[in-house]
């Protein structure tokens, strides 16, 4: 009966906050991507993880083949939508 009582009177741990959708994380880093952008490779990265690896390796993160060309292009439709995903939950 004692130990009943400890747990019910036991803090409760905060409610845990969503997982962000996997399109919103860096697959470098494997965070929430602030600043997203698309390389030749066609796939989103966050814009200084994607410049650090290029520097060190020139290759797809996501195939390890080479790239077409080294430009990045911003994703303000994605950043657009991580803003809007990030609204919510902290309006929860």
């Amino acid at each position: 009966a004692r130990l009943r009582s400890l747990r019910a009177n036991a803090p409760q741990p905060a409610a845990a906050r969503p997982e962000p959708p996997s399109a919103f994380m860096c697959p470098i880093s494997h965070e929430l991507m602030s600043d997203p952008v698309v390389a030749s490779d066609g796939h989103c990265y966050q814009r200084n993880d994607i410049e650090s690896w290029l520097e060190m390796k020139g290759t797809s993160p996501m195939t390890g083949a080479p790239l077409a060309h080294p430009q990045l292009y911003p994703n303000f439709c994605l950043r657009s939508q991580i803003e809007n995903w990030k609204d919510l939950i902290n309006a929860a």
